[in-house]
């Protein structure tokens, strides 16, 4: 588990094709390459990784091609800057929210404000069941609440401080990035569809077809 706060990032430095899949061989500062040792799970825009090999100044991970799929990581180019942020320890303070690190869809920043203010993303339309207002969000592994959501956006509110020391800075309209929902929210939508599942299973027993 991942609390959704980024304190250090990471620079792609290679990707290479491998059966299966790809292995990333990522820079990061010294601190995290330390909490980086073989079998670690490091959260990376928003996607748990494994880590297979470190160096003194980069680690490795391998990547399905589902995870190449279903995440940005896969259209990443060499110079890339990453968020990482190692797994949460027991005793560590819980400062964001429980991110998981699986990712639910990719997205797009469709508006950002200058500085601070309201920013818009556009989301797959299956993620609007674990949407709302005041809820968590992980937008590349970053822990914000939502403000306001439709079937296929959202809002979020940044201070300054939370775009400086992230990738937003620099991050452009149309700019994919890796969704998280709530994990709350994730269960809820389940148990509703399942819900209405049944219901609807039992007005036919009652009625047959209409």
């Amino acid at each position: 588990m991942f609390t959704g706060l980024i304190r250090h990032l990471g620079t792609l430095e290679a990707r290479r094709d491998r059966p299966g899949g790809a292995r990333l061989t990522i820079q990061a500062p010294p601190d995290l390459i330390e909490r980086a040792e073989e079998g670690a799970s490091i959260c990376t825009n928003g996607a748990c990784l494994t880590a297979v090999a470190r160096s003194p100044r980069a680690w490795e991970a391998d990547l399905s091609h589902e995870t190449l799929a279903r995440t940005t990581l896969g259209r990443l180019e060499p110079g890339a800057l990453l968020h990482l942020e190692p797994a949460l320890r027991v005793g560590d303070p819980l400062d964001g929210h429980l991110v998981s690190g699986h990712v639910d869809g990719v997205g797009q920043l469709l508006e950002r404000a200058s500085g601070e203010g309201v920013w818009r993303f556009g989301m797959p339309p299956e993620l609007a069941a674990m949407m709302a207002p005041k809820g968590s969000v992980a937008v590349d592994g970053i822990s914000l609440t939502v403000v306001d959501c439709g079937r296929d956006w959202f809002t979020v509110a940044l201070i300054p401080e939370t775009v400086r020391r992230t990738r937003l800075e620099k991050m452009i309209p149309g700019a994919p990035v890796n969704l998280e929902a709530d994990p709350i929210g994730r269960f809820v939508a389940r148990a509703l569809d399942l819900r209405s599942g049944e219901e609807r299973l039992a007005r036919f027993a009652r009625e047959g077809w209409a």
